[in-house]
């Protein structure tokens, strides 16, 4: 298993952001709902990272060599 990381980041303003590592595919938004919402639920904005895609793309790339 592959090490699963959330850091959570508050400013001096109270904003707070959370960076997931480690998470490939969108699960990623499963492992922060609980936190988002304890913490107000309020997202302004949302930032996926490459390993949000990979799943998708490897079944994209998946399903191409079974069509050659």
């Amino acid at each position: 298993m592959d090490l699963q990381e959330i850091d959570v980041y508050i400013d001096e303003k109270g904003e707070v952001q959370i960076e997931i590592r480690g998470v490939k595919g969108m699960s990623c938004l499963d492992l922060t709902k609980d936190l988002e919402a304890i913490l107000g639920g309020d997202i302004e904005t949302r930032e996926m990272t490459a390993e949000a895609g990979e799943t998708l793309k490897q079944k994209v790339e998946d399903k191409q060599w079974n069509w050659s």
